[in-house]
């Protein structure tokens, strides 16, 4: 008998995922989420949240080296980076493919997630035992306002914007990031995907030009997300994404499996009918 399992997220709008599961590995409840690993057929292992996909071994790398990789080949020297979320430990792994970086605070509000992908995604979660990593198991909208002028980088690897991780999509979450940055600093957020979740994003851009000099929005492609594709926030305090992109970072192509400069690139060119719900 087969076993699939179907996430049914926007099952009211008529959507929903399905994935074809070999075993359930293991099923916890923690204090925030249930949380699930399955092996699956066609993409090899696969988190989820509370019956949401938070990803599979066939596409992270699509989203962690996108989510990191842009804003850490734009600013010119980021020294210290905070991860909010990201508890399965993809986006620390390819902030520590960058040298330049001295330290990564990374703030997940759930430690059972970081403790059962240490055990069954390895192939994420290695950089736990990097020594330039500091791990706070705190909530993520408090942790950043109790800090200032202290990150040249900010990523948040969030979940979508229900339950815990709603806070995480309000402006003054935004506007505590602002302070948090050194003065050139950049941030880097999960912004949902623009061919579904337009008045989300919509609603971010607004706020975040209010707040950064410098705000755009890129996407990239994840076929076992909502509409296949996921976009992130860029909002920087001085540096463009495009036109102080660095062309080399001493990273070894060989490391990267979806990144690149003209990925880089690729990705902030928008189809007109986005491109017109931001310029309203």
């Amino acid at each position: 008998m087969t076993d699939w399992f179907e996430e049914k997220l926007e099952e009211k709008l008529g959507r929903i995922i399905k994935v074809q599961v070999r075993r359930k590995i293991v099923s916890h409840r923690s204090r925030y989420q249930k949380i699930e690993i399955f092996d699956t057929v066609p993409f090899g292992r696969m988190l989820v949240h509370d019956d949401v996909i938070m990803l599979t071994e066939f596409d992270e790398a699509n989203y962690h080296e996108m989510i990191a990789h842009v804003p850490l080949h734009v600013h010119p020297d980021p020294e210290n980076v905070l991860i909010i979320g990201g508890g399965d430990g993809g986006t620390l792994r390819e902030v520590l493919k960058h040298a330049g970086v001295r330290k990564v605070d990374l703030c997940e509000i759930d430690r059972d997630v970081v403790d059962l992908c240490k055990t069954h995604l390895p192939s994420l979660s290695g950089g736990y035992t990097d020594p330039r990593v500091d791990v706070f198991y705190e909530d993520g909208a408090r942790f950043v306002a109790e800090r200032k002028d202290r990150y040249q980088i900010i990523l948040v690897d969030s979940s979508d914007p229900i339950g815990p991780a709603e806070v995480l999509f309000q402006e003054s979450f935004y506007r505590d990031m602002h302070a948090a940055l050194t003065r050139d600093g950049i941030v880097a957020t999960q912004s949902e995907s623009f061919l579904y979740h337009g008045d989300i994003i919509k609603k971010i851009a607004r706020f975040s030009r209010e707040i950064f000099p410098v705000y755009a929005y890129y996407h990239t492609q994840v076929p076992t997300y909502p509409s296949g594709t996921i976009g992130f926030s860029f909002c920087s305090k001085r540096y463009h994404p495009l036109e102080d992109i660095r062309e080399n970072v001493g990273l070894a192509a060989d490391r990267l499996t979806f990144y690149s400069n003209a990925v880089h690139r690729a990705a902030f060119v928008l189809p007109p009918f986005f491109e017109r719900l931001l310029a309203k």
